[in-house]
């Protein structure tokens, strides 16, 4: 298990890489598949934004708009049961959707806080192994840094209602949903209910925002 230093870099990396936080390499659109087309085109929106320094200074503003962008490109339906594992199954449709809520809530506010944060690395597309039948693809890709070793990013994204989606990436061979997991599972053993978890992440949540709002 990581450490939280290790496990906090790794959650605010996925969510600089999700959405193009990170600049893209030049690469035209005829060139790449469609679920490539995705990562690209929501890149190049969000770098306008980050260029306007008073659009980030309003943390409100940038998590109304990170919300807007990431429940279009996320299924958090496909996520949430994932990341719950074994604990999605015995779970209440009350706490099922509470977990969900909360923890899109989670992926929004820490995406917000990465949002100004990672803009001077660039991506580079790998091939992807895809067929006009694909419903299911992993989308291949290298973070470029200055002076480093480059970092392997896999997009894990499926086809639904027409519209590529993601539901996990693999950072380095870390899989944000399974990282997630592990956490949220130790967190049930140790407070002895779902419930109890929801009740303190949405706690978290609620204080995190005010935080950052005021």
């Amino acid at each position: 298990m990581r450490n939280r230093t290790q496990q906090y870099l790794i959650i605010n990396l996925f969510f600089a890489l999700l959405l193009g936080l990170i600049p893209i390499n030049k690469v035209a659109a005829d060139d790449l598949q469609p679920p490539q087309q995705i990562i690209q085109s929501v890149s190049e929106q969000l770098q306008t934004k980050l260029q306007d320094k008073i659009f980030t200074q309003n943390f409100a503003q940038v998590t109304q708009y990170v919300r807007s962008v990431v429940t279009v490109h996320t299924d958090f339906d496909k996520i949430a049961p994932l990341v719950l594992g074994k604990y999605w199954k015995t779970a209440t449709s009350e706490e099922q959707e509470r977990f969900k809520r909360e923890f899109q809530t989670l992926i929004i506010r820490t995406y917000s806080r990465a949002f100004v944060e990672y803009n001077d690395w660039t991506i580079r597309f790998l091939p992807l192994d895809m067929s006009n039948e694909s419903t299911k693809v992993v989308v291949k890709t290298e973070v470029l840094q200055p002076s480093l070793q480059p970092v392997n990013v896999n997009y894990r994204m499926y086809l639904s209602k027409g519209e590529w989606k993601v539901y996990d990436i693999m950072i380095d061979g870390v899989s944000l949903v399974t990282n997630y997991r592990s956490t949220f599972n130790e967190e049930i053993k140790a407070k002895g209910s779902l419930g109890a978890v929801i009740d303190n992440l949405a706690k978290r949540n609620a204080e995190a925002l005010a935080a950052k709002g005021s």
